[in-house]
């Protein structure tokens, strides 16, 4: 009696199968028997039935034992969501509050609906389905979950378990534009004297410093964002020079696990940048100084205990001094997009982005600038147009 057909060897495929998925567009696919013994289909796609196999014999002569972590259309969508979080860390390239962020938006709306499903499985439809359901819910999260969706599964795509990324050809995520607006001089009395009243109201516990007050005129005198403001350094302020400046060198971040700390680098290379104080700035520098303890290393604006302050925390509080104030729409940034507005009016948009540390001007100009009421006066200019030969 016969002992039956011996097994493939290690490394050798068998038949080769073609079949036409839609117009212009074949699979081939075959089984494999990898070094480790396991048996495994691999496909590839091509324009013809001849392109299909020919990328698919490609493939497989290219092809390296998948390890534990492989990426095969198998694989689900939330194995795919931990690998990929994996992947980041490992690889440093981005923030850990970024990563935690993506991480959060996983765990929390892409894993719950599409958890289960197969990368084979995940087609455009279903996505573009999932996509338009959370836009009843919010826009903010189906944009979140869309930029998330598509990054991971271009590692998929990179690693051969996808074709195409089935989140590029999902409908466009409609994003709701708001008028840029910035504070006038009146509405910064009226910033100024919330501060103020905000300041001296009596409460239980320690009297409140003036950090705030502080804090919103750096904001106004550099356009730093708020967290390259309490991330300041004395070392980082000269008050000395023909020209008093300071260089934003760093922010202030907050992790699970870590704490608050500063990061020795702000949001992008383009952050990094020397400022000239105007002289209300300079003030309040001196008038700090004089009474700062600690060494040229310590924070501008230290926390009681000598550490640094946590941007929720100045967001919290600037949100109570505004309250009942008809200020509910400023934030921390419109004094940013204050400072973008005055300087792109008085000098121009280039100007304003090197002030703000933007890589492009155009970024300024789309969402930092706010529009002015009434255009330029260029009647002078338009009076050419209305004269009259022979008048």
């Amino acid at each position: 009696m016969g002992r039956g057909r011996p097994p493939t060897p290690p490394g050798t495929w068998g038949e080769i199968q073609t079949a036409k998925v839609r117009n212009g567009a074949h699979r081939a696919r075959t089984r494999i028997r990898d070094t480790d013994g396991l048996t495994r289909q691999v496909t590839a796609t091509g324009t013809t039935a001849a392109a299909a196999s020919r990328a698919l014999r490609e493939k497989l002569a290219e092809r390296t034992t998948p390890t534990a972590e492989s990426i095969t259309a198998e694989t689900t969508i939330a194995g795919l969501a931990t690998l990929w979080i994996g992947y980041l860390r490992d690889e440093g390239r981005i923030e850990d509050t970024t990563i935690n962020e993506y991480q959060r938006v996983l765990t929390n709306v892409v894993t719950p609906e599409l958890g289960g499903l197969r990368l084979r499985e995940l087609t455009t439809g279903r996505v573009d389905v999932f996509l338009v359901r959370l836009r009843a819910t919010s826009a903010s999260r189906q944009r979140k979950a869309k930029v998330v969706l598509g990054a991971m599964l271009g590692l998929a795509v990179r690693h051969d378990a996808l074709v195409v990324n089935p989140v590029l050809q999902t409908s466009r995520v409609h994003r709701e534009r708001h008028q840029t607006r910035s504070l006038t001089l009146e509405d910064l009395n009226t910033v100024r004297a919330s501060v103020r009243a905000w300041t001296t109201k009596q409460r239980p516990g320690p009297k409140a410093s003036s950090d705030m007050a502080d804090i919103i005129d750096l904001m106004l005198a550099t356009g730093a964002r708020i967290g390259e403001a309490l991330a300041l350094r004395w070392t980082d302020v000269d008050l000395e020079s023909p020209q008093p400046h300071l260089t934003i060198t760093g922010t202030v971040k907050t992790e699970p696990g870590k704490g608050t700390y500063r990061k020795p680098a702000p949001k992008s290379d383009s952050s990094v940048r020397t400022i000239v104080l105007p002289q209300f700035a300079v003030t309040m520098f001196r008038r700090r100084r004089g009474s700062a303890a600690g060494n040229e290393t310590t924070p501008v604006f230290p926390t009681r205990n000598g550490t640094w302050l946590q941007v929720n925390n100045v967001e919290r509080r600037w949100r109570e001094i505004r309250r009942n104030t008809g200020l509910d729409w400023v934030t921390p940034h419109t004094f940013r997009k204050t400072v973008a507005t005055l300087i792109a009016e008085r000098v121009d948009a280039d100007t304003a982005a090197q002030q703000l540390g933007h890589s492009s001007p155009a970024i300024t100009r789309e969402f930092y600038i706010a529009k002015p009421p009434i255009a330029a006066d260029v009647a002078d200019v338009l009076e050419e147009l209305g004269s009259r030969s022979g008048e």
